[in-house]
């Protein structure tokens, strides 16, 4: 009898280890799917930003047109649902790096600075940006939890068991690593 209650014992102990583990990965999981669609959020602001910021610009910055039209097909491509994660990360690199050559591009125009429409756009830019550039720190920090979860003992085990896979973090590309060479803008 006290062979069994040992047995048995050991047995729930597993179980319940196994719940637990199992449990704090769909957690993890949940959390980097919430900062996920805490980007998505922002950067659907953003979305709706850029046609006005576009159209405003536009005006002013014919020869820019290739530029302005490239952030336009990138918006229509992010906002049409068809993506992965993983693509949603690429594109909206893709868009920030575009937009920051907008606001760069917009130094030759003292006309469009002084613009109260442009201005009011930019600050709602800005602004966005900022909340972006939040939810992806977020987002970076439940990857990494989720990511040390499905990587390390004993969670590993679990992970592969139930097939929980990594996430991608959100990094920023070589050309931003670099630093501004302010003088080029001045130029």
């Amino acid at each position: 009898m006290e062979g069994s209650t040992a047995l048995l014992l050991v047995l729930g102990v597993f179980i319940l280890f196994v719940i637990l583990g199992y449990n704090r990965l769909v957690g993890l999981r949940n959390s980097v799917d919430k900062s996920f669609a805490s980007i998505d959020a922002m950067a659907k602001k953003r979305y709706d930003l850029i046609p006005n910021l576009v159209a405003t610009v536009s005006k002013y910055m014919e020869h820019e047109r290739g530029t302005l039209t490239d952030i336009t097909e990138m918006r229509a491509k992010a906002v049409s649902g068809n993506l992965s994660d993983n693509e949603k990360v690429d594109l909206d690199n893709k868009i920030s790096r575009a937009m920051g050559g907008i606001m760069v591009a917009v130094e030759n125009y003292p006309d469009l600075k002084a613009n109260q429409n442009f201005l009011q756009l930019q600050g709602s830019l800005n602004e966005i940006e900022e909340q972006l550039s939040a939810a992806r720190r977020a987002y970076n920090a439940a990857v990494t939890d989720y990511n040390n979860a499905c990587q390390m003992f004993p969670s590993n085990v679990f992970a592969m068991m139930f097939n929980f896979k990594t996430r991608r973090l959100f990094e920023i590309t070589e050309v931003e690593r670099q630093n501004v060479d302010v003088k080029s803008l001045f130029g």
